[in-house]
């Protein structure tokens, strides 16, 4: 596989994280701008649940503690970690190398969480992101220890 195609596998791998994060920040943007608290409790009810029973009463209560101005907070972070993963994606694409070292230490940051989570519980997304995530890295250092690549006119 040649440098340039690795690197935009990484890229698209970046640039779904992104979409992913703008689809789950607009979710919880347009759940919590309507009435999140009722929409649960049709939820449950829909679900043949007792919304005052203890779990679904404890949900209820507490997506009813949640502001609007958390809900901003979040919806702006996520949004902002998206921008993050595009312009770490478009960097890959086009080769730049503080791109390349910005994907090693963005890749890297997450293995110790991965690991403490897998030593907690087994699970098959956890495996998975841990092994795609020490594939990138161990990816990204090869590319990094490779002579400054010349860029073709």
């Amino acid at each position: 596989m040649s440098q340039q195609v690795g690197l935009r596998v990484i890229a698209t791998l970046e640039a779904s994280k992104g979409i992913l994060a703008v689809l789950i920040g607009f979710g919880i943007y347009t759940l919590f701008s309507h009435d999140a608290k009722q929409i649960v409790i049709d939820l449950i009810r829909h679900c043949h649940l007792n919304p005052a029973s203890y779990y679904p009463h404890m949900l209820v209560e507490k997506i009813g503690a949640i502001t609007p101005k958390n809900i901003n907070l979040l919806t702006v972070g996520i949004l902002l970690y998206s921008v993050i993963r595009f312009i770490e994606a478009y960097g890959l694409w086009l080769e730049k190398r503080w791109t390349e070292w910005f994907a090693l230490l963005s890749g890297a940051i997450y293995i110790p969480f991965e690991l403490y989570e897998l030593i907690q519980k087994v699970d098959l997304i956890t495996v998975g992101a841990l092994v795609i995530n020490l594939l990138v890295v161990g990816y990204m250092i090869f590319i990094l220890k490779q002579p400054k690549r010349e860029k073709s006119a």
